[in-house]
This record gives C-alpha cells, sequence and structure tokens, in this order.
C-alpha cells in the first residue's frame, strides 16, 4: 500500500487548498517555498541539507479535442529566460553540413550512419533534427523514434534547411510541445533557483504562445485551468487570465 512521505505531507500542509487559483507570482514563491521543504530536514530533527534545483513545470488543461487533426497542438518555442538546461542533440544531415552541425553543438551529425546506429538501439539524445533531404531514410525510424517524441517534424521546427541554427537553438534549450490526448500542454519554465521575475516571464511566454495559436475550430473555454509545480512538490492552480 502506498504511503506519503512526511515531507509531501508538510508541503500540503504548507500548500493549503491546491484549488484556489493565486497569481503567477504568488504561485511561483509558493512553489520555492515548497521545494526548500525537500532541503530543510528540520521537521525530521535533522539538518539543512544542500539540493540540486528543481525543474518547474507548467500545465495549461486546454479545451481543444485532441481527436480532431486541426485542434492538435504541436510546435516549438525559446523561453526568454531559458530552461536552465541543455539538451542533447543529433542531426540527420548530409556529410557537407555534419561539420557544421558538431560545431553548433550536436553530439551525433550524419546521414546513413547515424541511421543504423539508432536503429541497432543508441538514444542517448534528446533532440533529433533532419535536414528535409533526409527524411526519406529517416522516415523509416518513426516505428523508434516515435513513441519517444522525438521523430523530427516540420511542425515542431526540428525538419528545417538551416540546420546548424535548430541545432545551436535546440541545445540552447529550445522546447518542443504537443498536446496529450487530454488536451494538456506540458513545458518546464525554469528551475526553483530562478529569480520570480524570470520564471514569470517564461511563464507569461508559454501562455501568450498558446493563446497565440489557439484552433479556430476550438470552442467554448480555451485555457481551462493552469497547474505549476517542481519535481518534487505538489502542484498549485494559478489564475487564468
Amino acid at each position: 500500500m502506498p504511503t506519503t512521505s512526511v515531507r509531501y505531507k508538510k508541503q500540503l500542509e504548507l500548500r493549503g487548498s491546491g484549488t484556489d487559483p493565486m497569481s503567477v507570482e504568488k504561485g511561483i514563491d509558493k512553489i520555492k517555498e515548497l521545494a526548500a521543504v525537500g532541503n530543510n530536514r528540520s521537521y525530521r530533527n535533522g539538518r539543512k541539507r544542500k539540493d540540486a534545483p528543481q525543474t518547474v513545470e507548467l500545465v495549461m488543461h486546454l479545451g481543444i479535442n485532441p481527436k480532431q487533426a486541426d485542434q492538435m497542438l504541436r510546435g516549438s518555442m525559446s523561453l526568454p529566460k531559458g530552461t536552465g538546461q541543455t539538451k542533447k542533440v543529433i542531426a540527420f544531415c548530409d556529410t557537407d553540413l555534419a561539420e557544421k552541425a558538431a560545431a553548433a553543438g550536436a553530439i551525433e551529425a550524419g546521414g546513413q550512419e547515424l541511421i543504423d546506429k539508432i536503429a541497432k538501439g543508441w538514444m542517448d539524445f534528446d533532440v533529433a533534427i533532419a535536414h528535409p533531404s533526409m527524411m526519406g531514410k529517416v522516415g523509416k525510424l518513426g516505428r523508434v523514434l516515435g513513441p519517444q517524441g522525438k521523430m523530427p517534424s516540420p511542425k515542431a521546427g526540428t525538419v528545417t534547411q538551416d540546420i546548424e541554427t535548430a541545432v545551436r537553438e535546440f541545445a540552447a534549450g529550445k522546447l518542443e510541445y504537443r498536446n496529450d490526448a487530454g488536451g494538456n500542454i506540458h513545458l518546464p519554465v525554469g528551475k526553483t533557483d530562478f529569480a520570480t521575475a524570470d520564471l514569470q516571464e517564461n511563464i507569461e511566454a508559454v501562455v501568450h504562445q498558446m493563446n497565440r495559436i489557439r484552433p479556430a475550430t476550438s470552442k467554448g473555454t480555451y485555457v481551462k485551468k493552469i497547474s505549476l509545480s517542481a519535481t518534487r512538490t505538489p502542484s498549485v492552480t494559478l489564475v487564468v487570465e
């Protein structure tokens, strides 16, 4: 039978009701406060310990029908204050572009040899970029890359002629987003050691982007709920504006 940890109980007590919406600024401060509970072990008669910053994640529940192709949301964006993390990027491209891709930050770049390597099971990367001319060959990896969300796609900005720029942006933390089966968008918006103003700017950028790409066929309330949490905290609800 699952049990609730002492830390999590303390966080729930400190959070209060998770359904009462709060402003973005207050929500960020509350998440920072909850994340700090994991470092301060005084509630167990222990000493404060040093811990790595947690990832702050935003979840938007949208009024879309994921079963309708024209209401599915997929794309990419860069946050104004970054995400606090880098990504391992590979590039499917011809030999003449492979050197430029590597210089831009790709951990692997090439054509058929790279495709064969992945087909044999190598998956130690986060994002795959592809030149349009390579998609005829890369398409064969759909069954391998698709389920992990790593298949290059024009909608996500990962199929492009400008390989060098795409590699540089995604290696620096550019985000891909795609709604899940419940109509939710999940995106990391920074780390708990970010300044509140920086996290707020990132969150507002995500909300603006989702509103900007609202499907024309989406009816009724579009942004139904916005939640914010860190890696090891319960979530709080933000005011929908």
